[in-house]
């Protein structure tokens, strides 16, 4: 390469690195890629609805940040912070995968968000005719969260503490009528609303969420039980004054009001 073929190089390579400086600039005074924080919100499936409606003022509030979701199963949620995901703050569906997260050291302090309650959903055209909660056994095709996912937990309690007053064998029953488990609360859902089911069991902002397509019934207090949502920041969240920002957030008068507007009970 000859001395003017080196000095054209030169002035080239110079010319963008100054263009890029710029670029970089501009976006930065813009709010944009160069400044923003991307904070990484792990929450329990059933509260996609909730979570996605207060993003917006919490961003807003907030110049330069930005939540991003992970819904999902509360017992996969605590898997994947295990095995070193990256997350600023974890909200659980039980306290029992809180519990565990904390004993393992991943998560600080927890603040109680929500409460909620399952109830049993079938699809709008109820082909199962199911009216009661006691003629559960009755349907041919039930589904319900795994055992681990809270929802299943949950699931598990409503139905032995049913088995206690309606007979030793109701929880064995209905067990025999399920078709499916699965790993989050929405797929249940998504199996009745999708007429895969005749019935499957979520929680009271679940049906409320699926509006018309499923009709509810029931859950008689006796046999229920209420589920706690606790949340927390992690230990090693990338963004920790974010975290504890979004935490007090939900915490806040405004935002339990729109928590109760789609089904959730007070802490």
């Amino acid at each position: 390469m000859d001395m003017h073929q080196r000095h054209f190089a030169r002035r080239a390579l110079c010319a963008l690195l100054a263009f890029l400086a710029a670029e970089g600039t501009g976006r930065a005074a813009e709010g944009g890629p160069a400044n923003a924080q991307d904070v990484i919100i792990f929450a329990a499936a059933s509260l996609r609805e909730a979570c996605t409606e207060l993003q917006r003022p919490f961003e807003e509030a907030h110049p330069g940040v930005h939540l991003r979701f992970n819904f999902a199963g509360s017992q996969e949620l605590r898997t994947q912070l295990e095995q070193g995901a990256p997350a600023d703050v974890f909200i659980s569906a039980d306290e029992r995968q809180m519990d565990e997260a904390a004993k393992a050291g991943l998560v600080g302090g927890q603040v109680l968000l929500a409460s909620n309650s399952p109830v049993v959903v079938v699809p709008r055209s109820n082909p199962g005719g199911l009216e009661r909660f006691v003629d559960l056994p009755k349907v041919k095709r039930l589904v319900i969260g795994t055992k681990e996912v809270p929802i299943g937990h949950y699931t598990v309690l409503v139905l032995d503490k049913a088995t206690a007053v309606l007979g030793g064998d109701f929880r064995a029953r209905v067990e025999a009528k399920v078709v499916s488990r699965e790993l989050n609360v929405k797929q249940v859902l998504a199996k009745v609303v999708l007429g895969e089911a005749d019935a499957g069991i979520v929680y009271a902002s679940d049906a409320r969420s699926a509006g018309a397509d499923v009709r509810v019934v029931p859950i008689p207090a006796e046999f229920n039980v209420v589920a706690h949502y606790p949340m927390a920041t992690v230990r090693r969240a990338p963004h920790p004054e974010v975290a504890s920002a979004y935490v007090q957030y939900l915490a806040s008068p405004a935002a339990q009001a729109a928590f109760a507007r789609f089904g959730f009970g007070p802490p």
